[in-house]
């Protein structure tokens, strides 16, 4: 689940940096989202349920 919206956040901040230009702030929130995301996933491990 984590993983698809880590994605997601990236291709959107791809999409907005790359191909259409955007240099506002709000699109460098997008990748800062996705890389806390992704360093929350690494501490907190795979729980078994």
């Amino acid at each position: 689940m984590l993983e698809t919206i880590i994605v997601i956040l990236v291709v959107l901040w791809a999409l907005g940096f790359f191909a259409f230009h955007i240099s506002s702030g709000l699109i460098h929130i997008l990748i800062v989202i996705a890389i806390i995301v992704l360093i929350i996933r690494l501490v907190q491990g795979r729980r078994v349920v």
